[in-house]
């Protein structure tokens, strides 16, 4: 065993649905973002101009209700950003920047809106 091996890292199951209805699911590291998981994936639908940093609302989707209560409040920055979708806001819009993956989140499922611009 080399001292500089790296454990693997720790993931969950994230399950991103398009607008049209085009489903993927893939392994998300744990303590990534949601958008951080849809980027590495090459995930259509979310933009994440501003790389996550939530100065734009281009990585808006809609959280599958069953979650909702396990994601941390919105923040006073996102909900400003919410209020600048490109797609109608929804009681389960967020912003994928700012949903940090848990293992309580295992088997997230979000949906891409019809436009981020």
């Amino acid at each position: 065993m080399s001292f500089f091996s790296k454990k693997p890292k720790e993931t969950v199951s994230v399950t991103y649905v398009s607008h049209n209805g085009a489903v993927r699911e893939v392994a998300v590291p744990v303590e990534n973002t949601v958008m951080e998981g849809a980027v590495a994936n090459n995930i259509e639908g979310i933009v994440a101009e501003c790389g996550g940093s939530c100065m734009c609302a281009t990585c808006h989707v809609y959280v599958d209700e069953a979650f909702l209560g396990q994601l941390e409040p919105i923040a006073e920055n996102e909900e400003e950003m919410l209020g600048n979708t490109a797609a109608p806001r929804q009681a389960n819009s967020r912003l994928a920047c700012q949903l940090k993956l848990t293992n309580a989140l295992n088997g997230l499922r979000v949906t891409t809106p019809p436009n981020q611009q």
